[in-house]
Formats: C-alpha cells, sequence, structure tokens
C-alpha cells in the first residue's frame, strides 16, 4: 500500500464528519462540519484537511460517501457533481473542483454504499443492502465486496410505495408521497409536528408500514444475506422492532430461508457499527483508491 495520509469524508445532509486517517484506516485526526451552502461548507473541510495534513503528512488519497445524487460515471465530463439533489444549493457543486489544491485522487461513492461496504465487512456477510433513514432516504447494496450501482447511484428511496390509511401527500419536490416523502425525518416531521421520540405507537406502525415496503422489496430484489437500517429515524423508540414484523408480514412466508429468522430480529438489523458505518466506509474508499495507484 502506498505511503501518505488518507482523507475520508461522510458527506450527510445534517452533518459532514471529516477525518484524517494512517494507510492502516487508523484514525489520528477527526470533526465533524455543519452542513451549510458547499461554498462554506467546503471551506470548512479544506481548512481541516489541510491543517492535519500539515500535522500528520501529506494526503495520497481521499474517500469520499456522500448524499447525492451524483454523477458517479468517471468518464462523463460531469463527474463527482451533485445533479438533481433536493439539498437546496447543491445541484451543480463539484467534489473533484472542491479538493483539487490537495492533488490527490478520489473515490467517490454515495453514502449509503460506503456504509453498505463498512456494515458488510463488519458482518462478514458477502451480501448486505444498507438503508439510511434521517434527512433523506436511500440504500446501497453490496455483493461480494463490492457496492453496486448502474450509470448512476441507486435511488430506492424515491420509490412510491403503498400508503396505510389515512393517504398523505408527502413533502418530496420531486415525486411527493414516495419513501422520502414520507417517512424521512422532515417528513414525519411535517406529518405530525413531532420530534421523534414523542411519536406514538400508532404514528410508530404508520412509519414501519411504509418502510417495510422497501425492506420486503430489498429481500425479494437482491436477496442479500442481511438488511440494515440505519440512520436518526431509526433511533425511534420501538420502530425498529415494529418495521421487523412489518416486513415480516409483508413477505408472507414467501422467502424459505435460515436467515431469515422468526421475527427477523437477526435478519433485520441496526447498524453494527452505529452512527460510524459511514465514515468507516469513506475509510474503505480510500483504501481502495491507494491500492489502485502504481
Amino acid at each position: 500500500m502506498n505511503d501518505g495520509m488518507i482523507a475520508a469524508i461522510e458527506a450527510g445532509g445534517t452533518k459532514f464528519v471529516a477525518a484524517l486517517a494512517r494507510p492502516d484506516g487508523t484514525l489520528v485526526e477527526r470533526t465533524r462540519i455543519e452542513t451549510r451552502d458547499p461554498s462554506a461548507t467546503f471551506a470548512d473541510l479544506r481548512q481541516f484537511f489541510s491543517a492535519a495534513a500539515d500535522r500528520h503528512g501529506a494526503i495520497a488519497a481521499f474517500g469520499i460517501a456522500s448524499f447525492g445524487p451524483l454523477d458517479l460515471d468517471t468518464d462523463s465530463p460531469t463527474w463527482s457533481r451533485f445533479t438533481t439533489t433536493p439539498k437546496p444549493g447543491w445541484s451543480g457543486a463539484s467534489w473533484h473542483a472542491a479538493l483539487a489544491q490537495f492533488g490527490a485522487p478520489i473515490a467517490l461513492d454515495t453514502d449509503v454504499n460506503g456504509a453498505a461496504l463498512a456494515e458488510a465487512r463488519a458482518a462478514g456477510t458477502r451480501s448486505l443492502a444498507y438503508t439510511t433513514v434521517g434527512t433523506g432516504i436511500g440504500t446501497g447494496v453490496v455483493v461480494s465486496g463490492t457496492a453496486l450501482r448502474g450509470f448512476g447511484n441507486f435511488e430506492a428511496g424515491h420509490l412510491v410505495p403503498p400508503q396505510p390509511a389515512p393517504a398523505w401527500h408527502g413533502t418530496c419536490p420531486f415525486h411527493g408521497a414516495c419513501l422520502e416523502g414520507l417517512a424521512s425525518g422532515p417528513a414525519i416531521a411535517a406529518r405530525w409536528g413531532k420530534s421523534l421520540s414523542d411519536l406514538g405507537p400508532h404514528e410508530i406502525a404508520i412509519v414501519a408500514e411504509i418502510l417495510s415496503s422497501l425492506a420486503a422489496n430489498l429481500v425479494l430484489l437482491h436477496m442479500p444475506e442481511r438488511l440494515v437500517f440505519g440512520g436518526g429515524v431509526l433511533h425511534t423508540p420501538g420502530l425498529i422492532e415494529a418495521l421487523r414484523t412489518a416486513t415480516e408480514k409483508r413477505l408472507a412466508g414467501y422467502v424459505a430461508s435460515p436467515l431469515l429468522d422468526s421475527g427477523l430480529e437477526g435478519y433485520l438489523t441496526l447498524p453494527k457499527l452505529g452512527d460510524d458505518a459511514g465514515i468507516t466506509g469513506a475509510v474503505l474508499l480510500a483504501q481502495s483508491m491507494l491500492k489502485a495507484i502504481p
């Protein structure tokens, strides 16, 4: 593996986590940055990495696990830019331009793909689907150590699920009542005017029913060895249990596998790495970039 430090960034809708690490992945510095407009947020990142590199050594590679959507086609002239993101002000912002001053190669993927890579390694599974439910909703799928994607990142959060009564119009500016427009943190707050910790059993059951549509479809489409649901919304007391119950009911016994234990307690889990899944995935991305450098 090449000499030099590696820089890791988990870029989320409300916060960025930035870290400098040794090539073996050991973190030496870490900070949290509020997600503001691109100019201010990128300036904070550059300041942190410049100071950290002065203390520990030059940066040899960046690994970035970022919210999106992003242009992930490395042959595209707009590679690394944010595309139709609902995050105000971020469409058109470029990771490549933001970090050009460091002259280091960048391994870029979605935040959920990064977290999925980290969780798959932590769980020791060949396949895993990781879903984050926070300010947005997204899913990453890993098979044999590789995060799946097509010409762009997967957009599971914008699938339109069936709704339990009473139906609601949703908050997504593109699709209204898609998963993100119904069950993300901002959508929940807009619908019920409550913090997540104040949701009652009926409201939790509605959120679980909506998310179970995604969970069941992930099983049917990808047959992963593990489903992981993380993000701030999953901190809601009682939600993971309600989600397991609703998902098992939706699958209706059709998928016969010892991996799908009764009650799904071992199959549909919270992240093993907790809130560190994203930054750990970013470190793995940077390490992969180092290995690819001649």
